[in-house]
């Protein structure tokens, strides 16, 4: 039985039960002294037992384990009393000694039998010096029958009231488990007890398509399972049996085409018991389907790119070919190398050789970004001073920009900046921001270019007074073909040259950032982690090289 407090519902029956012995007690004692051939000890004694049965009345307004055992406490002094006055167990009294376990048997539990046991031991014991002391109780059998049949009666009714309070706790824990199994049964998916070695002890639910109850029983979990996924299945119940909640999918013996989803927890126990596992088993052949559907997807993009990332570069190598031919030709008729042509056609071979141009340079971009998304750009590093670097790109940026009257001027160190790097991407870097710079500024604005060692980093910043960028298109620019701007600043340009800047710096370990604000200008700032020798920035700070641009500007 429980040793903790027992239901609201006994507690009139308990009450009742002390009602009765006190009330019979009571009557007991009166009839003693109203015969009057009772000595006054004996009539004390049967008094001593309606002291507990009144107490018991108190069980209808506070029940808990302290008020009970006190209430036991007090039937075992009770008991002690009558015994020592009534010469114990020798005594007309005698039956009255083993009220407390009797008592105990009404109030229920192990401890309140304990507890009444040891009142009953205590009683026997008192009555023993009693007996030793005074002699033999006097010779009353009919007292002593009646002690004893009212003992018995009071032992029998406690063990009936024991019994139907054991009936209705029963009840009621089996209601608490056909609740929990109807709820588990109400749940999606099949749950299950296993223990560690995979035996299924119990099962709630609907289990899914292609995994059968009746073998798991037989079997167990892990015979269900298809072999190659027993390991991971082994590995989760390992984890689970450690405390932590684990998951696995795995496919049904009987249906490889099908997917079982498992999660699994541990179910704590009793310390002497072998730990067991809650499962709960789902239909996973949905998710693993999508699952199947996104990687081949995935796969088919990917091959999709890898294809067109090597169409990119084998029809850039085709056409640089044939336009290198064109680009030669219309430069050996701009030199007039064979004799003269007409004006008119001048001016077409200059506009020949000018888109040739541009073609050209177009067919580069795009061969740089098929390799560096094809992941075929290998970085060649060298050492070199990046001033020189940048001074040759100003140098070549220094035409167009004195044709748009656009000054361009350039923040260089004193002293060299040495880098090690590749010297392609580098140069790239810094025409890419000075020529989109140019192309962006209005004529009379200016372009400035700063390069700067800033710890283990190469800085270069170029800076520009143009039509500046929206602020939702600077998150959108860096990206291969992306522009921004109305559709003239569109034309004039692929949208490559941002993205090669990105990628190169991404390469060397750098980043590329832009700050912009619309109407004022624009500023890109690439780091690159390349910088072999850091100098301390010199007196009187950066040297400023102006570059003249035409007409004196």
């Amino acid at each position: 039985m429980p040793t903790g407090r027992r239901g609201q519902g006994d507690r009139p029956a308990l009450a009742a039960w002390h009602a009765g012995l006190a009330v019979t007690a009571a009557l007991l004692a009166l009839g003693t002294r109203w015969l009057g051939d009772v000595e006054a000890p004996v009539f004390y004694g049967v008094l001593a037992m309606v002291v507990p049965g009144v107490a018991g009345l108190g069980l209808l307004y506070r029940d808990a384990p302290r008020e009970r055992m006190t209430l036991l406490g007090l039937w075992g002094l009770a008991a002690v009393v009558a015994a020592s006055l009534s010469g114990g167990l020798t005594g007309p009294l005698a039956g009255f000694v083993f009220l407390p376990l009797t008592a105990g048997l009404a109030l229920g539990g192990v401890r309140p039998v304990q507890a009444g046991a040891l009142g009953v031991g205590m009683a026997a014991v008192a009555g023993m010096f009693s007996a030793w002391l005074a002699g033999g109780g006097a010779h009353l059998p009919g007292l002593a029958a009646i002690s004893a049949v009212l003992t018995a009666g009071a032992a029998a009714l406690a063990v009936r009231l024991s019994w139907r309070q054991n009936e209705a706790r029963l009840k009621a824990a089996e209601s608490e488990t056909g609740k929990v199994e109807r709820l588990l049964a109400a749940q999606p998916g099949l749950t299950l007890v296993i223990e560690r070695s995979g035996r299924v002890l119990a099962a709630y639910g609907a289990p899914p398509p292609a995994l059968t109850v009746d073998p798991l029983f037989e079997h167990g979990l892990i015979a269900a399972v298809h072999a190659p996924d027993r390991p991971r299945l082994l590995a989760a119940i390992d984890r689970a049996l450690q405390g932590h909640d684990a998951a696995t999918v795995f496919a049904p013996r009987l249906a490889l085409d099908r997917r079982v989803q498992l999660i699994l927890r541990r179910l704590d126990g009793p310390l002497r018991e072998a730990p067991r596992l809650i499962a709960q088993a789902f239909d996973g052949t949905g998710q693993y389907a999508r699952e199947l559907a996104l990687e081949a997807a995935r796969s088919e993009a990917e091959a999709r790119e890898a294809g067109k990332s090597r169409f990119l570069a084998n029809m850039s190598h085709e056409l640089r070919t044939p336009l290198n031919a064109v680009l030669g030709f219309s430069d050996i008729m701009r030199q007039k190398l064979f004799g003269p042509m007409p004006d008119r056609y001048a001016a077409y071979v200059d506009n020949i050789h000018e888109a040739g141009g541009h073609l050209l340079d177009l067919i580069n971009d795009v061969l740089d970004v098929s390799k560096i998304e094809a992941e075929r750009y290998v970085l060649t590093l060298e050492r070199f001073d990046a001033r020189e670097l940048v001074s040759a790109a100003i140098a070549l940026v220094r035409v167009t920009a004195e044709d748009k009257g656009v000054a361009l001027t350039a923040m260089l160190p004193a002293e060299s900046v040495d880098v090690s790097a590749d010297k392609r991407a580098v140069r790239q870097i810094a025409l890419n921001l000075m020529s989109n710079a140019v192309k962006f500024t209005q004529p009379g604005g200016t372009v400035t270019v700063t390069v700067e060692a800033v710890g283990p980093y190469l800085e270069i910043v170029v800076s520009d007074t143009g039509v500046g960028i929206a602020p939702e298109d600077v998150r959108r620019l860096g990206r291969p073909f992306e522009q921004a701007g109305a559709i003239e600043q569109r034309r004039q340009g692929t949208g490559l040259g941002l993205s090669l800047v990105r990628a190169f710096a991404e390469l060397h370990g750098g980043r590329m950032s832009i700050d912009s604000t619309l109407g004022e200008g624009t500023a890109v700032t690439v780091r690159l982690p390349v910088t072999q020798v850091t100098r301390a920035a010199p007196e009187g700070g950066a040297e400023i090289i102006p570059l003249p641009v035409a007409g004196g500007k």
